[in-house]
């Protein structure tokens, strides 16, 4: 199969250009109009598929569930907003709530899909600070484990790619050390931690942070905190939730002039309330929360929020139009840096000749008009 457009994202450019696609892999790459072509998209534009790594459901269904056909259809359905690939994301809960939620991604990845790619699971907790601990449900927030994280690694037939854990409550940094060396991203989130305790925890083997500026200590002028550190450590990913509820746009262009082009990284932290309408209400975690106007998501017990029904697409638009941060950076966000957080940008994340042919073509409203899969178009064309 080959597309066209006139506005390819290659090397951090536009370009008018053709892409082949065969067996799940792009074939080739070539200048516009050199080949016929099966389909020609104008002038809207092709970019890699997005990759969300920071999502815990939708369409009514969680990942802690546990039900297959509710991750199938989340997965087959996702690809609306031009996702191809994502991290399935736990909350705490009980060890068994966990065990059974791992245990069913599994099932699912061996069982076979369609839609987006399950990348592996986000392990959100339980291994957390209580005062930073946001929606987190406290009664099942514990001590991290190596011993307890191996069974869970074990139920998830190691699909755990990235954790999300308060380092400074890791004794000797253990399990950051563990998961460091077995291939496990280690993200600093839901944590107390000072500024120094982040460069520690970053020392010893943590790659990213978990939806900066939120369940994290702030930034000051004379305490620096977690938020003081994701901007001194470019080197360091550092995920953001580019809502515009959870981060102000003023926010989010700091944010991403601190990091750079190569290590800021939009996610949605979706809950499983995206695509049902404001007032409909969930439990989360054990928690009961409100879907408001604005799509954000809010505990009713207290207000705060716990969560997003943020599309893809749509936290595009708000990074360049509403942030406005440079419009390479923003695409890097979502295709090529959460790619290289993960170590499979050698076939994620940009467009090239052998990497998977995962794209999204967006409208100039940033609509999607067609989503591929690992080659396969998964929408009916407009």
């Amino acid at each position: 199969m080959i597309i066209q457009s006139r506005n390819v994202w290659i090397a951090d450019q536009f370009i008018e250009a053709q892409i082949e696609m065969e067996d799940g892999r792009i074939t080739g790459v070539y200048p516009y109009g050199t080949k016929d072509v099966d389909c020609d998209y104008g002038e809207n534009r092709i970019l890699p598929g997005f990759i969300d790594i920071h999502c815990h459901g939708a369409f009514g269904f969680d990942t802690n569930d546990a039900e297959e056909e509710g991750l199938r259809y989340w997965v087959r359905n996702i690809v609306q907003e031009g996702v191809t690939a994502l991290l399935p994301t736990t909350i705490t809960q009980s060890e068994q709530v966990l065990t059974a939620a791992l245990e069913n991604v599994a099932k699912v990845v061996r069982d076979g899909y369609e839609g987006a790619e399950i990348l592996g699971v986000h392990f959100e907790g339980p291994y957390l600070d209580m005062v930073y601990k946001g929606a987190q449900p406290e009664q099942h927030i514990v001590k991290p484990s190596v011993a307890q994280f191996k069974k869970y690694q074990k139920a998830a037939d190691g699909l755990i790619k990235y954790i999300t854990m308060a380092t400074e409550v890791d004794e000797n940094f253990s399990l950051t050390h563990y998961c460091r060396d077995h291939g496990v991203v280690v993200s600093i989130g839901h944590s107390g931690a000072t500024y120094c305790q982040a460069i520690m925890g970053h020392a010893n083997g943590a790659r990213s942070m978990t939806h900066v500026y939120n369940g994290m200590t702030p930034f000051n002028h004379r305490a620096n905190g977690l938020v003081g550190a994701a901007y001194r450590i470019q080197g360091m990913y550092g995920e953001i939730i580019c809502d515009g509820n959870h981060s102000t746009p003023a926010a989010l262009h700091q944010f991403f002039e601190a990091k750079g082009a190569d290590h800021g990284i939009m996610v949605t932290d979706a809950l499983m309330a995206k695509g049902s309408p404001a007032g409909s209400k969930f439990i989360f975690g054990g928690n009961e929360i409100e879907i408001y106007e604005d799509g954000s998501a809010h505990l009713t017990s207290s207000k705060g929020l716990a969560g997003s029904t943020l599309r893809m697409n749509e936290g595009l638009r708000i990074l360049i139009e509403k942030a406005l941060v440079p419009v390479h950076v923003a695409i890097n966000s979502c295709t090529k840096n959460p790619a290289a957080c993960l170590r499979i940008d050698d076939r994620k994340g940009s467009i090239g000749v052998g990497l998977d042919a995962d794209l999204v073509v967006l409208d100039r409203d940033y609509q999607v008009l067609q989503t591929y899969c690992r080659g396969a178009g998964m929408l009916e064309e407009k």
